[in-house]
């Protein structure tokens, strides 16, 4: 019996991934650092220890039947490939004959950091997806760096400027996740997700005002300022390139809307103002 692999299994997606193909009849080896343990409903889903930076814990996820894998990077790296490209080709030995990786919206195939391991994906998968969500809705609502400020101070700091977004739901992100990894034809290209409108962090801010009932502001930052904030979360290296991705958003390069969601599932994505009441309800 077939089997799917899902990278990131505990993360905002990949716990969302597990859910959908378990829904969709799919047995499913769910693999994080800590090999937590993930409730199956009428399907197995085996717990499994996975870490990038552990080659050593590379040959207890592949195998078994395991045909299929869901890649989220490991975070907080600017070079990925380094780590992930060894551990595809290692899988596609190993009988894995199709991939889904998680990218983003902001970097092309070639581009920086996951973009190699995009370039590379078709070189050794005869049937991949790449998806390139733009920025989650639950960036806001989570345990992101804005969720944090927001909870703790009613701010969001960003160097985004008046530049919009097309936030979208993780829910939608998974349920093209496992449309890719489920239905009979890869979908063989990159796909851009997004939700249904682009806004502004300001609009953001005005949204969450309006659902939590506390005042969120968005406070400008500049491109500098930004990098220093980050580099206390994170590598100096990834900070930088967060802060250029929020310069490039300032200048227009998010501001659109695809009709993915729709296309693979079948139906609208969320909107944002739905997603924070849903997250603020704690059904998210």
């Amino acid at each position: 019996m077939s089997a799917a692999l899902v990278v990131g299994a505990t993360g905002t997606t990949g716990s969302r991934v597990v859910a959908g193909l378990v829904a969709a009849g799919v047995r499913v080896r769910a693999a994080s650092r800590r090999a937590v343990a993930v409730q199956g409903s009428e399907v197995d889903v085996e717990a499994v220890r996975f870490d990038w930076g552990d080659p050593g814990s590379y040959g207890g996820v592949l195998g078994g039947g395991v045909d299929r894998v869901y890649l989220v990077p490991p975070p907080g790296t600017a070079d990925p490939a380094a780590v992930m490209l060894p551990f595809l080709r290692r899988a596609r030995a190993e009988g894995v004959r199709r991939a889904v990786l998680l990218s983003s919206s902001a970097i092309p195939s070639g581009g920086p950091a996951v973009g190699r391991v995009h370039a590379a994906l078709p070189g050794i998968f005869d049937e991949w997806a790449v998806l390139r969500p733009s920025w989650f809705m639950q960036n806001f609502t989570g345990d992101h760096l804005h969720a944090r400020t927001v909870r703790a101070e009613g701010v969001i700091r960003t160097a985004a400027g008046e530049g919009r977004v097309g936030f979208v739901d993780a829910e939608d992100i998974a349920a093209v996740a496992v449309r890719a990894l489920v239905d009979e034809r890869a979908p063989n290209a990159d796909l851009v997700i997004t939700g249904p409108r682009a806004l502004s962090y300001g609009d953001v801010a005005a949204v969450l005002t309006e659902v939590t009932g506390r005042t969120v502001v968005h406070q400008r930052l500049t491109r500098e300022e930004m990098a220093e904030r980050l580099a206390a979360e994170m590598p100096a290296a990834f900070a930088g390139m967060l802060a250029d991705m929020d310069r490039a958003i300032a200048g227009g390069a998010e501001d659109r809307t695809t009709g993915t969601v729709e296309r693979v599932t079948g139906r609208p994505p969320h909107d944002f103002r739905a997603v924070a009441e849903r997250e603020a309800g704690g059904r998210g």
